[in-house]
C-alpha cells in the first residue's frame, strides 16, 4: 500500500506539471513587449517599413571616444561593397593605397595592427569585416528614447546638475 502511494506522488507531479506547462502558451498571448507595441508576443507583427539608408557622404559627429565612424553612403545592392572571406569591397577605396586617389577617408592606422601588436601592409584579418563595427545611417525614428550624455557634456554640469553657461 505504501509502494502504490510512493509511485502516485510523481505521477500527480507530473501531471500538475503537464497541466501548468499546457497554460503557458495561453498566459503568453497577453504579455506584452515594449518594442513591439501592443501586439502580443505570442502573436505575429507587421514587419517596420525599410527606410532608405543615407547616402549624403557626410561626416558625423562621435559621440565618445573610439566610436567606430557611421558609414555616410549605401553599401547594399552592388558587388562593390561586398564583404566575404575572399572579398572587401570597402578597401577599393578606403585603404591607404587607394584613399588619396579614390577621394575616400583611408582606413585608420590601427586597423594594420594585429592582436599582438605587430604593424602589418595589409588590413588585420579581426579587422577585415568593416560591418561589424561600420554601420550605414538610415533616417528613421527611434525605436527607444536616447538619454546619452557625452563625457563633455557631463564634465562641463555643476554638481546641482545643471550645465554650465544654460539656464
Amino acid at each position: 500500500m505504501k509502494l502504490s502511494r510512493l509511485l502516485g506522488l510523481p505521477a500527480a507531479i507530473c501531471a500538475l506539471l503537464l497541466a501548468t506547462l499546457a497554460q503557458l502558451p495561453a498566459q503568453a498571448q497577453g504579455v506584452v513587449d515594449a518594442m513591439r507595441g501592443p501586439t502580443p508576443i505570442a502573436a505575429e507583427t507587421t514587419p517596420p517599413i525599410l527606410y532608405p539608408t543615407e547616402n549624403k557622404d557626410v561626416r558625423r559627429e562621435r559621440n565618445y571616444t573610439g566610436q567606430p565612424p557611421t558609414i555616410p553612403h549605401k553599401i547594399d545592392g552592388t558587388y562593390m561593397y561586398q564583404i566575404n572571406k575572399d572579398h572587401n569591397g570597402c578597401l577599393s577605396c578606403h585603404a591607404r593605397t587607394k584613399a588619396e586617389e579614390m577621394r575616400a577617408i583611408a582606413i585608420s592606422p590601427t586597423h594594420y595592427v594585429d592582436r599582438d601588436g605587430h604593424q602589418l601592409a595589409d588590413v588585420s584579418p579581426r579587422r577585415f569585416f568593416c560591418t561589424q563595427c561600420h554601420v550605414p545611417q538610415a533616417d528613421a525614428k527611434p525605436l527607444v528614447t536616447n538619454t546619452f550624455v557625452d563625457v563633455d557634456q557631463l564634465l562641463k554640469r555643476k554638481p546641482d546638475g545643471k550645465s554650465v553657461g544654460k539656464n
